[in-house]
């Protein structure tokens, strides 16, 4: 009877073994990762979209308003530093050259007379000392008035040449005031807005006042992408550092490009991030190609990396740095590492991973946590 109970017992936990087993969820299928070497970058990108910038540009008024009398220009022309681009109504201004002119020949003529009656008297004072010295024949006040004379006559030489140069300087204020009249191009560039028409009236557009320029001139030799970037990473950013340009016009990264500058400064605007403007400069020709100043861009800055470490793919990370491991029997494990360099896609691992280690990749739409059983794909 004994042996018939144990028989019984056992068919029985067998039975329930059977049953819990049948009764048991099947493995949940994960995606895996295996660990391996692979290099890893740590960047930092702009917080919002950057833009493409010429590296000057310029929005040209004339000094003074008044009426377009001439456009020398149309949109798309290619100019040179100091070309005329616009000239606003001046004969006015221009009358006075010519008068300054004229007057500068009047006073040349009388600085030429002058001077000639003033040798003529010095002359005439030399021989009136000479007859005095020999016979006597003059008195002293006749030699006096000769000698004062002559002196006179120098002074007044003097003057007239001095009147020269206050009307030299006459017409370089009237030729100042033309200047103000028309608008130059202060460096080589394209044209690449025109906001003004013949006869209409225009006006210099001081700062704080929103007025279209009449010209706008940009310089297209070269070209940067300016970003912000947050102020918690721009502390890590210095210039010479290299850096990546995606367009949203273009699908290929171009990467040639330099960090050229870092803001002094943090933008604190009203229900925005503090971000500080970041510029990168591209140095390859080819990367140029196609772009124009108003493109939308974004910037990754590398700020170091390495081609051989072991990494993981940042889908496979938990919050503070833990991953499911899984293990030879399939069943899962956390478990902890140490992070090194980090970026958007990939993180190194410097310690408690090793390269071979298999981790959950991703957990699917039921979720799962350690301690489950899991049929790895890889």
């Amino acid at each position: 009877m004994t042996g018939k109970k144990l028989l019984i017992a056992a068919a029985l936990l067998l039975a329930g073994i059977a049953f819990i087993y049948a009764r048991r969820p099947p493995p949940l299928e994960v995606d895996t990762y295996t660990l391996a070497a692979g290099e890893v970058r740590a960047s930092v990108s702009n917080t919002r979209v950057g833009t493409v910038k010429a590296c000057r540009r310029a929005y040209l008024a004339p000094a003074t308003g008044g009426q377009v009398a001439a456009l020398h220009v149309k949109e798309g022309d290619k100019v040179g530093q100091g070309q005329v681009l616009l000239e606003v109504w001046n004969q006015d201004l221009k009358a006075q050259v010519a008068l300054q002119k004229a007057q500068i020949q009047t006073s040349r003529a009388s600085a030429e007379q002058a001077c000639q009656l003033a040798g003529g008297a010095e002359r005439e004072a030399a021989r009136m000392s000479k007859l005095q010295q020999r016979n006597n024949v003059v008195s002293e006040e006749q030699v006096d008035k000769s000698l004062t004379g002559g002196k006179s006559q120098r002074a007044a030489c003097r003057a007239a040449l001095r009147t020269i140069g206050v009307a030299e300087a006459q017409l370089a204020v009237a030729e100042a005031a033309v200047q103000r009249t028309l608008v130059r191009a202060p460096f080589d560039g394209t044209v690449a807005e025109v906001n003004a028409e013949l006869g209409e009236f225009v006006t210099p557009s001081p700062p704080g006042i929103p007025t279209l320029p009449p010209i706008d001139l940009l310089d297209l030799s070269c070209l940067t992408v300016s970003a912000p970037i947050d102020e918690v990473d721009v502390a890590r950013i210095r210039t010479g550092m290299p850096a990546c340009v995606s367009l949203d016009a273009f699908p290929d990264k171009r990467c040639s490009g330099v960090v050229t500058r870092v803001a002094p400064y943090v933008l604190e605007k009203e229900k925005q991030a503090r971000t500080v403007e970041v510029e990168v400069t591209l140095r390859e020709p080819k990367d140029l190609a196609e772009l124009l100043p108003g493109y939308s861009a974004d910037i990754e800055v590398l700020l170091a990396s390495k081609d051989q470490a072991l990494r993981l793919p940042a889908e496979a990370i938990l919050e503070g740095n833990r991953v499911l491991l899984v293990g030879a029997d399939n069943v899962l494990r956390e478990r902890s590492f140490e992070a090194g360099l980090t970026n958007w896609n990939y993180t190194e691992v410097l310690s408690g991973l090793q390269a071979g280690d298999r981790v959950v990749l991703s957990l699917g739409k039921e979720g799962v946590a350690a301690g489950a059983m899991v049929r790895a794909k890889p």
